[in-house]
């Protein structure tokens, strides 16, 4: 394995470094959790040990909410993390690790990172370590080295690691146990030193200047000598644990543990074979620690010499009750008989255990009139299963009894002989682990069983506590990871556990497919049902003072509508299942916490987010969510209310459409105006009410109408012209256009209409200039009607008025109707009325009714645009001269 680097992050800065008094053992769940995913994450893994830190503090809230459940689980998980709890080297906040566990390595590499925080050598072949090794690493606060083949280590080895603060040298071939390597690194606080080849446990001087040393442990793969006076050099000092391996033992000097001043003591004790020692051991560590852990008790010894073999399994195989094989178990029973006297011990954990049946009922029976206030066995084989134990009987209640992994390794035995014992037993809160157990007798009446944990056994709904009137006290029942596969068994099981709060059947096989009603006991508020077969009719099917619900990782497609109320329900966990919407709240009213997450949904209604109004956290992450207006509302949640929503922003992504697969919820934006019809159809109604009050305005006060029809006289002229080829025109045109006016109009044309048009260098045809002397008038009208190719007529009351005008007027309409063309323009100068026109001037009204005409404005801003209708009406070049 190559090197790996990494940081924990800010998520971990919250986990206590030391566990530093066993009230707060209960704890240890969480940091165990936590560091187990801390301890195999890369960089790239770091924002999902953030949300599952999330969770874990939910848990821990909830456990807040019922505070007589942290009593009543703190010692139960003190035995089950014990392993981890007193493991003080985990990283922290921020640390760097480097890795080369497992590396095949048989020396330290060389270039180390000067700024490591934790160093892991483990599991390499390394047998020597030099004095110049870890002198650049001044930042060195956890060292491990166990599982290599160091023998010896050079005194003052850590004299430039001033912060080390763990160090494991544990299954190593380390022999002289006075560890002069240690001085100089007074800021230890953890020691593993056991597994090796010590002669003794003799400690050395370097031990003393351990100040700050919380965790020691200590031990030998060699026989080893255990003295009176061997852990005197901390004697003075108050650990935090002390775990001390002597399963192989010559000697042993009697109160040498009680020189210890350690709340937690872990204890290998050495074979039955070394009785002699056995009961001094045993008498020393009940009154040495309030917290005791005894492991190797073995007395399944005489097997015929045959010591290839499990002597437990030999035993479990004969049938001839005379047999001796499990004769040196009283010997124990005589060692266990000290806590009878005087003893500190209140909590007791036995682990690996090899014993009969009579022998583990007689050790139970010394525990339970003993000051034990709780206890564990763990990892036990019993070999034999004799008669019943008819004089067996508990005087004293204990808090906590604890199971884990009993094995009954007789095949053929008569189960009631065990069974009855539990029937009669006084405890306060009973747990059986990965026992393998199919059956519990209905205790006798007067039991005070508050909790009971049978998780991870065999046990079935069909005939488990069914009627069972006597556990009347009993608050919190777990029965995960089991056989468990009728829902409605499991109510009827509650029926008569009247102080019933906390039911966790989870990991099962449960079922609810007939509508029935389910007759739960009215004390339950909490129920754990997840990781079974449920489907929707689970919810026909519930306690209805439920406060928390947990039906994650089953098989439900929708929250029915129609259901009881649950209005005391605060937390409902429906994650992993197949949900097309999340949950209306209308049934939960005080609903506060909701996890939906990996669920099926696409685009959460509106009615949830209206009907949730006492949501505080939200978990929806990991659902194939549509990006589209319907979720607008959604995406910004997080942004717009209170509610805590887990996971976010990074595990809610866009699934669809394919164009935004990916894309973070919170990256999604569309505008009002694309979701909302009604805004659009205000927008474009208000835009169009303006645009009609503008074009009032521009009409009133700007005269828009005359400026669009001259603009649209302009457009038609141009079009026209456009159409007209030169080769078209005669070649005899000689003038642009005729002018045909009253003498009355006389100064306009000369003073305007000329001027301007002739700058624009158009010939115009005037009668004063062009009429040729000694011609009659209409045949000069005529020549110059057809010698020019517009013939414009200047209207007015005066042309009206005009004989010659009617003339000119009449001759160029003529001209029209022969040649078919457009050659008239009427230039209205003055407005003329229509009655004003006499009825011979029938012509001069078609006209106007028919043909488009220049009006002269008044205006001179508006006269440019005029001038360019007139010229674009006009506009052509002459061939003629």
């Amino acid at each position: 394995m190559g090197e790996s680097v990494w940081r924990c992050t800010r998520a971990e800065r919250r986990i206590p470094v030391l566990i530093l008094y066993a009230m707060f053992l209960h704890r240890c769940y969480v940091v165990a959790e936590t560091m187990s995913i801390c301890r195999v994450s890369s960089l790239s893994k770091v924002d999902s040990i953030k949300e599952k830190f999330i969770s874990v503090q939910l848990r821990e809230r909830n456990t807040r909410k019922y505070p007589t459940m942290v009593n009543i689980f703190s010692f139960f998980l003190w035995i089950i993390m014990f392993p981890s709890c007193h493991s003080l080297c985990f990283p922290v906040a921020n640390d760097i690790v480097i890795n080369y566990s497992s590396s095949s390595l048989s020396t330290v590499p060389k270039n180390l990172p000067n700024l490591s925080q934790i160093l892991d050598l483990s599991q390499n072949n390394i047998t020597e370590i030099h004095l110049q090794d870890f002198v650049p690493l001044h930042q060195l606060k956890y060292l491990n080295l166990s599982s290599n083949k160091i023998s010896n280590l050079a005194p003052a080895l850590f004299k430039s690691n001033q912060k080390l603060e763990c160090l494991d040298l544990s299954k190593n071939q380390l022999s002289n146990i006075e560890c002069h390597f240690l001085y100089n690194a007074t800021s230890l606080k953890y020691l593993d030193i056991s597994e090796n080849n010590f002669l003794s446990l003799t400690l050395g001087k370097a031990f003393s200047f351990l100040q700050d040393l919380e965790y020691l442990s200590l031990g030998s793969r060699k026989t080893i000598k255990f003295q009176k006076d061997d852990l005197k050099e901390i004697s003075g000092k108050q650990l935090e644990e002390v775990s001390i391996k002597i399963k192989l033992l010559s000697e042993y000097g009697h109160s040498a543990l009680t020189i210890l001043r350690t709340a937690k003591l872990h204890v290998v004790l050495p074979s039955i074979k070394n009785f002699n020692f056995l009961k001094d051991i045993l008498d020393d560590a009940f009154n040495t620690s309030y917290i005791l852990t005894l492991s190797n008790i073995e007395c399944c010894q005489n097997c015929n010499q045959l010591l290839s073999v499990d002597c437990c399994e030999v035993c479990s195989k004969r049938r001839n009750i005379i047999n001796q094989c499990c004769s040196d178990c009283s010997r124990y029973i005589e060692s266990f008989k000290v806590l009878g006297n005087f003893s500190r011990v209140q909590n007791l954990s036995l682990q690996h255990l090899k014993v009969d049946w009579e022998t583990s009922t007689q050790i139970l029976k010394i525990i339970w009139d003993s000051s034990v206030e709780n206890l564990s066995i763990s990892n036990m084989k019993i070999c034999q299963v004799r008669q019943p134990l008819s004089w067996f009987h508990f005087q004293k209640e204990l808090r906590t009894f604890t199971l884990r992994q009993i094995e009954f390794l007789p095949f053929y035995f008569n189960q009631a002989n065990i069974y009855d014992v539990f029937e009669d037993l006084k405890v306060e809160n009973l747990a059986i682990y990965e026992s393998g157990m199919i059956f519990l007798t209905c205790p006798k009446e007067g039991n005070t069983y508050k909790l009971i944990d049978i998780s991870d056994n065999s046990f079935t709904s069909d005939f488990f506590l069914q009627n069972c009137n006597t556990l009347k006290s009993l608050e919190t029942f777990i029965l995960k990871q089991n056989r468990f596969g009728q829902l409605f068994k499991v109510s009827n099981m509650t029926t008569y556990m009247t102080s019933l709060k906390h039911l966790d059947v989870s990991q099962n096989q449960l079922i609810f497919d007939e509508i029935r009603v389910c007759p739960w006991t009215n004390s339950l508020i909490k129920l754990n049902l997840s990781s079974n077969r449920l489907t929707d009719s689970v919810f026909t099917c519930l306690p209805s003072n439920l406060e928390i619900l947990d039906l994650q990782k089953n098989s439900i497609y929708t929250v029915p509508k129609v259901l009881k109320d649950l209005n005391n329900l605060k937390e409902l966990y429906l994650g992993a299942n197949k949900l097309a919407n999340p949950p209306d709240c209308s049934k939960f009213r005080n609903l506060e916490i909701l996890f939906v997450e990996a669920n099926s949904f696409h685009e959460p209604s509106s009615i949830f987010l209206q009907s949730c109004q006492r949501l505080t956290v939200l978990n929806a992450a990991s659902n194939p969510f549509t990006c589209t207006c319907n979720l607008r509302d959604f995406s910004t949640m997080n942004k717009n209310t209170q509610i805590e929503m887990i996971g976010w922003p990074k595990s809610y992504r866009c699934a669809y459409p394919d164009i935004l697969k990916g894309t973070l919820l919170k990256d999604f934006h569309l505008s009002e105006v694309t979701c909302s019809t009604t805004l659009l159809l205000v927008i474009v109604l208000g835009t169009m009410f303006v645009f009609v009050i503008l074009i009032g305005l521009m009409c009133h006060f700007l005269d828009l109408p005359w400026y669009l029809r001259m603009i649209w006289q302009w457009t038609q002229m141009k079009q026209r012209t456009m159409k007209t080829d030169s080769y078209q025109l005669s070649e005899n045109l000689v003038y642009h256009a005729f002018v045909s006016y009253s003498q009355h109009d006389y100064n306009w044309v000369k003073e305007q209409l000329l001027s301007n048009l002739e700058e624009r260098n158009l010939r115009i045809c005037h009668h004063e200039r062009d009429f040729i002397p000694g011609k009659g008038i209409i045949e000069n009208i005529i020549n110059c009607i057809e010698k020019s190719y517009k013939s414009i007529f200047v209207l007015s009351p005066n042309f009206i008025q005009s004989e010659w005008c009617h003339y000119e007027l009449y001759f160029a309409q003529h001209q029209v109707l022969s040649e078919q063309t457009e050659n008239l323009i009427l230039i209205v100068l003055e407005p003329i009325p229509q009655y004003l026109i006499p009825s011979k001037y029938y012509k001069l009204k078609s006209l106007m009714a028919k043909k488009t005409y220049l009006e002269w404005p008044n205006d001179k801003n508006k006269q440019r645009l005029f001038w360019a209708n007139l010229q674009a009406a006009i506009g052509i070049s002459l061939t003629a001269p």
